[in-house]
């Protein structure tokens, strides 16, 4: 069994100031090979797929697909704004490694 990822009230709040749930987009986090570590994370705003993990708060949503679910196991997806700019991250303890950019991590 494979725990899901926690979602921070931080980045359900930022879904909601966007407006994914009022246009019928949730956030989608996905895994993908390839990056400079071996795999990557999608993040995009998407439509739910039939058989999707659905992470939900006040009309906001987050989507794991089944694939990309082993790989997110016990992560936490958040959002945070700095100096260089605002973004969804994700702190994967399953990652062995990250590169510099944050996007992309090997296990």
């Amino acid at each position: 069994m494979h725990l899901p990822p926690k979602v921070t009230d931080r980045a359900f709040t930022r879904l909601q100031e966007i407006g994914a749930g009022d246009q019928g987009q949730a956030l989608r986090v996905a895994v993908e090979g390839g990056g400079c570590s071996g795999f990557q994370y999608e993040i995009k705003l998407d439509a739910p797929e039939e058989d999707d993990l659905i992470l939900e708060k006040d009309g906001e949503r987050v989507l794991v697909d089944q694939i990309s679910l082993p790989f997110l196991t016990g992560a936490v997806i958040d959002f945070t704004e700095e100096l260089i700019g605002a973004r969804f991250t994700i702190d994967n303890p399953n990652a062995t490694s990250s590169c510099g950019c944050g996007t992309s991590f090997a296990m």
